[in-house]
């Protein structure tokens, strides 16, 4: 079958349209990802290396990653040795390492050449089988284990696999720990290293869902025992889709069996019924389904994305997007839970968690773009530690809690939050809305000339800085607006006199430049965009 074929690539093109054999095609796939020596560039994204099944993520160029990753550990030096949290090479054989996957194609065949190279090497290991991202976090704590490594690619369609490598502190890798993988890998993927199969040769299994639950009823951000409570005695109904993700039989284990909690697409599908798995709002309609049907006073519907580390929320009435959720957990935490520290956020996110941060006095700190920039402010001994943390493409995480996105800490947050003030979410956020104001953010882009990727792109746009300092005015829909602020640390973001903003972000990979704009009307947001695309193309000089 392999041989009808050009590639790996072909073969999915075929298979992700729909084809009444699949059957044929998948074991197409594996063959490919076996027989494939083909080399790869090995590139650390903000959430891991990530390559198509068969094409770049195969067999070969998976025992070169495992094998750069123990010579990492192993050559490092100082700077890496801190990064990883740990002195030498003794120490993380000694700590160990767990392994698991999500639930895509050959999750647990990659993991046994992982966990075979590992061995050989003398490292302990722990296989945890199908697992979510925020467990092997709290994992890492628990256990004390030196580090984790994760296949998935998180959200990316189904003919995507990934590898995810935390440290230590159960954080995503810096840059220092990724850059020296690369450097190797890469290296021997130019010198065009074929390598063996490594049996495994013990087999050490860790519940990770078990340590999960100890790990966040000892942190205490959440109060466990009053969220199984108000699902027993409320009047309420959950509904959770799973998208055949690693969060399926999670929450059942969390919060015990009750009918008062739905769940959707459970079921084993490698190919996530022909959809991009991800938590946007298309994919929402069968939860609001759910939802609509019920008529209990209280309601909540989610979506979590494979490895559970992205959330969206319904409740029936609207959709609540984490631009939104962020602001409204950070609320919560300080003020019905009483918790001080600061409110960590991406450049990119709503200014709805700054209106309320600054009228209760709360520093806001603002990162770049990618979860593992807020590990200063996560940390356990920070001294100033986050409330909360998130991003606007549906990662959060919390005071004393992992150290990554955490969907599961975000869907047990949202109930607790119901179970406090007996509200649905969208009526607190109406509350929070009167009383702080109104936002609306939204996102767009326009493609560039291929020629300009990368540092060409970001020398253009630069100029956007320059022009738009404090004091600016400039028209945006018929209306003069002065700028009140710049915000450097990712793009360009430029912050107006009423509030609304516009961001201006190069890709760095892609011929592209991304928009996140916010309005303080749902009818403004187009006014913005337009000048956001006019500040850009006057950059370019197009």
């Amino acid at each position: 079958m392999s041989h009808t074929f050009a590639d790996a690539g072909a073969c999915w093109k075929e298979l992700l349209s729909g084809p009444s054999r699949a059957g044929e095609l998948i074991a197409a796939v594996k063959r490919f990802a076996e027989e494939n020596t083909r080399p790869a560039t090995i590139v650390f994204g903000t959430s891991g290396w990530r390559g198509e099944i068969g094409s770049d993520f195969t067999f070969n160029n998976v025992r070169i990653v495992i094998s750069a990753i123990i010579e990492m550990f192993k050559s490092g030096g100082e700077p890496v040795m801190q990064a990883l949290g740990v002195r030498n090479f003794d120490e993380v054989r000694n700590r160990g390492i767990i392994v698991g996957h999500d639930n895509r194609l050959l999750g647990p065949e990659f993991s046994m050449e992982i966990l075979g190279y590992l061995q050989e090497e003398r490292i302990r290991t722990w296989y945890a089988g199908e697992a979510t991202t925020p467990e092997f976090s709290a994992g890492i704590e628990m256990l004390h284990a030196a580090c984790s490594i994760n296949l998935t690619p998180s959200h990316n369609p189904a003919n995507y696999s990934g590898l995810k490598f935390n440290p230590s502190d159960g954080g995503p890798a810096g840059t220092e720990i990724t850059s020296k993988i690369e450097e190797i890998a890469d290296g021997m993927m130019r010198r065009g290293a074929i390598l063996p199969s490594i049996k495994v040769r013990h087999m050490e299994r860790v519940d990770l869902t078990a340590l999960y639950l100890s790990f966040i009823t000892m942190r205490k951000t959440l109060d466990i025992e009053r969220i199984r409570d108000f699902i027993n005695k409320g009047d309420c109904t959950i509904c959770i889709d799973n998208v055949h993700g690693a969060t399926r039989g999670r929450m059942e284990k969390i919060l015990c069996d009750s009918s008062k909690i739905v769940y959707l697409r459970t079921e084993d599908n490698v190919l996530f019924g022909g959809i991009a798995p991800e938590p946007s709002e298309k994919n929402m309609a069968g939860v609001e389904a759910v939802l609509r049907k019920s008529s209990s006073a209280l309601k909540l519907g989610v979506i979590m994305d494979p490895d559970g580390d992205r959330i969206r929320y319904s409740d029936g009435s609207m959709q609540i997007p984490m631009n939104y959720f962020g602001a409204m957990a950070l609320h919560f935490l300080h003020v019905h839970k009483g918790i001080r520290g600061v409110a960590a956020k991406s450049v990119g996110t709503s200014n709805l968690v700054n209106a309320i941060a600054g009228q209760l006095g709360i520093p806001i700190k603002e990162t770049k773009v990618g979860f593992k920039n807020f590990r200063p402010y996560l940390m356990g001994n920070s001294e100033e530690r986050a409330i909360v943390a998130f991003e606007e493409s549906d990662g959060i995480s919390g005071y004393n809690n992992t150290l990554e996105k955490d969907a599961l800490f975000g869907l047990l947050l949202a109930i607790e939050m119901m179970a406090v003030t007996g509200r649905n979410l969208s009526d607190y956020l109406n509350d929070l809305m009167n009383e702080f104001g109104r936002f609306y953010p939204d996102r767009s882009g326009i493609a560039v000339d291929r020629s300009l990727v990368g540092e060409p792109l970001q020398q253009k746009l630069s100029v956007i800085r320059e022009k738009y300092g404090k004091g600016t005015v400039t028209q945006i829909g018929g209306k003069t607006r002065t700028v009140k602020d710049l915000i450097t640390v990712d793009g360009t973001k430029v912050v107006f006199d009423d509030g609304s903003w516009l961001m201006i972000r190069p890709s760095g990979t892609e011929p592209k430049v991304r928009f996140y704009i916010e309005s303080r009307t749902m009818e403004g947001k187009q006014a913005i965009f337009e000048a956001a695309e006019r500040i850009t193309r006057e950059a370019l000089g197009v």
